[in-house]
């Protein structure tokens, strides 16, 4: 790898506003928040990255003070020949950080934000696409229809299908009766070829769970996803998995050795990790390798802006296996103004192009009137 030094940080802490929120069996989302990053070399390339903060929203502030206060300073001045590298040792830097200040997650995305832009800085410098840098191929990347609210999922299925979708994700864990009502009458409109898929968020205990596999399994579904919260003891998981009809899902709410464990175990048929939670390309590269090397599929988890939709993406397409990409589907201008050019759906599968990095740019124009803070470290 041709190395390359780090000689400029930005960070960009965003926030659109939205009519109605994003609603979880855990909480709504009032706004749409991202906190993006832009590296830049000592020869001017630069790359993209994207930190987790959509939950709760008012965090985006904070977490853009610790990429610009803490990782950046790290960061400056190092020569970068394999990002893997640095984030391994930007992590074991900040251990004791994260464990005084109890905030870990913080830390983790600050650092996944980074990473990620310095992959898409090298496959830029290296003139591929990020896909191809990592070692696997420019290919179509099958998508989902995710963040189905539980009071328009079926109307929202019949938007989404018109703009190519085939996989949709609904929203449960709002009671029995108002989960079972929804999931019927998306089943009963659902045409050949199109897949139902469901996301509890964590919202059941294991003593509900385990009284709802059974009244699931009349929809075929393709995964169940954290129908309890995820750091729950194995053995629950473990009878999860003997109980429901379908695979379990899970990922985006482990970090470091529980989510390198959960590619490889006998419960979880499907791993989500968040390229913007833990690891940037780094981690979650070598956790999706992982779960297709166990016989599992590797489906990105993402629900923010469109650089880390489309780190997601291009970590599909280099890992490979059946999996698929999460597309959130609720209104948010920071997914395409941070995506330019936005990519386009045909057939039910995001088409990626030779495009070198991440294939794309963020449009800061038309950003600006969401831009909350802007900070930058030289």
């Amino acid at each position: 790898m041709t190395s390359f030094t780090i000689a400029r940080i930005e960070t960009f802490v965003l926030c659109a506003p939205i009519d109605h929120p994003v609603v979880t069996s855990f909480g709504s989302i009032p706004e749409r928040v991202c906190v993006i990053v832009r590296v830049e070399d000592s020869d001017g390339a630069h790359g993209w990255g994207d930190v987790w903060c959509n939950f709760p929203s008012y965090g985006a502030g904070y977490r853009g003070l610790v990429m610009h206060r803490t990782i950046a300073p790290m960061a400056l001045g190092r020569t970068v020949d394999d990002p893997a590298v640095l984030w391994r040792e930007l992590s074991a830097r900040v251990h004791v950080w994260a464990v005084q200040s109890g905030d870990a997650g913080a830390f983790a995305a600050a650092l996944a934000g980074l990473d990620t832009a310095l992959w898409d800085l090298k496959a830029r410098r290296a003139g591929l696409p990020l896909a191809r840098l990592l070692g696997g191929a420019v290919r179509d990347v099958p998508v989902y229809a995710s963040g189905l609210n539980p009071d328009d999922g079926p109307e929202t299925v019949e938007r989404v299908r018109e703009e190519g979708y085939r996989r949709f994700k609904q929203k449960i864990g709002f009671g029995e009766a108002t989960d079972l009502a929804v999931l019927r009458r998306i089943k009963d409109r659902l045409r050949d070829g199109e897949r139902l898929l469901v996301d509890v968020n964590q919202g059941w205990t294991t003593e509900e769970a385990l009284r709802m596999a059974p009244r699931l399994t009349e929809f075929d579904l393709d995964w169940v996803e954290e129908p309890v919260v995820a750091d729950r003891p194995e053995a629950e998981w473990a009878a999860l998995a003997a109980a429901f009809a379908a695979p379990l899902a899970g990922g985006e709410n482990l970090r470091g050795l529980d989510l390198l464990r959960a590619a490889s175990n006998a419960w979880f048929g499907v791993i989500q990790p968040d390229v913007g939670k833990w690891g940037g390309v780094s981690g979650c590269l070598a956790v999706g390798q992982a779960a297709v090397e166990a016989g599992k599929r590797y489906c990105p988890h993402w629900l923010s802006g469109g650089v880390g939709l489309m780190a997601s993406a291009h970590l599909l397409a280099a890992v490979g296996g059946e999996g698929m990409l999460e597309v959130d589907t609720n209104p948010n201008p920071l997914r395409t103004l941070l995506a330019q050019p936005f990519p386009a759906l045909k057939d039910g599968a995001f088409v990626l192009t030779e495009a070198p990095g991440l294939g794309i740019e963020p449009d800061r124009a038309a950003a600006r009137a969401f831009l909350v803070h802007h900070y930058e470290a030289r």
